[in-house]
C-alpha cells in the first residue's frame, strides 16, 4: 500500500508536488516527519515510533510532525511557533491521501486538527502541556507525552510503559534531589562534629 501510496505521489503534477512544504510530502506515506539537520536521541525517536505504533493499535491512528526550526516549514516559514495554525493547514494538504488525526509539535507548544479540522476539546489537553522548547530531543518526547495525552482524552489510553506519564515527573525528581542535598548536609554536619570532638581530645590539658 505504501509504494502504491508513493507511486501516486510521483504521478501528482509538479505544483502539488512543489509546495516546499517538506512535512506534507513524508507524511504521505509515513507516520512522523522529523525536523532536518537536527540531532534527536535515538531512544527518544524509538520512543515517539513506538508511542504512534501503539496509538494505532489501541485505535487512535494519528501522524506527527516536529518543526524544529522556520526552515523546517519550506516555503511558509510564517507559521513557525504558531502549532495549531499549521495543524490544521499541514491537514488540509494531507486530506486527499491522510484525512486522519495530526499532532504538530513545535517550540512553542502543540497543535491538532482532524481532517485539516480543529477539534477544541482535545486542543484544550494539548494546551495543558508545557512547551517543549528549542531543543529537538525535548520536541520529540515532548510529542510523545501529547499523543499519550490526546489518546487518553479520546477514550483510547496507551500502556503507561509506552508513553509514561510525566505530569509528576519533575516534582519527583525535585523531592529526590532534595532528599540527597538534606541527607548529605547531615552527613557533613556528623563528620564535622566528629572531627571537632576528636580534636578537643588531643589538645593537651594545660
Amino acid at each position: 500500500m505504501v509504494i502504491v501510496v508513493a507511486l501516486a505521489c510521483l504521478c501528482l503534477p509538479a505544483s502539488a508536488r512543489a509546495d516546499g512544504d517538506p512535512a506534507s510530502d513524508y507524511l504521505l506515506v509515513r507516520d512522523v516527519f522529523y525536523p532536518f539537520q537536527t540531532a534527536i536521541d535515538p531512544d527518544a525517536r524509538k520512543g515517539l515510533d513506538a508511542a504512534v505504533r501503539s496509538a494505532a493499535a489501541h485505535g487512535f491512528k494519528v501522524r506527527v510532525a516536529l518543526i524544529a526550526h522556520d526552515y523546517d516549514l519550506g516555503a511558509v516559514p510564517q507559521l513557525f511557533n504558531k502549532p495549531q495554525q499549521y495543524a490544521e493547514f499541514l491537514g488540509q494538504e494531507l486530506a486527499f491521501v491522510y484525512p486522519g488525526r495530526l499532532v504538530v509539535a513545535m517550540p512553542a507548544g502543540y497543535g491538532y486538527a482532524r481532517r485539516g479540522k480543529p477539534d477544541p476539546a482535545l486542543a484544550a489537553a494539548l494546551s495543558e502541556l508545557p512547551p517543549p522548547g528549542q531543543d529537538a530531543t525535548a520536541l520529540t518526547s515532548g510529542a510523545t507525552t501529547a499523543i499519550g495525552r490526546l489518546a487518553e482524552e479520546a477514550g483510547h489510553p496507551l500502556p503507561e510503559s509506552v508513553v509514561p506519564d510525566t505530569s509528576s515527573g519533575s516534582d519527583t525528581t525535585l523531592i529526590v534531589v532534595g532528599v540527597a542535598a538534606v541527607l548529605g548536609a547531615l552527613a557533613f554536619a556528623g563528620v564535622a562534629v566528629v572531627l571537632i570532638l576528636r580534636g578537643r581530645r588531643r589538645t593537651p590539658a594545660p
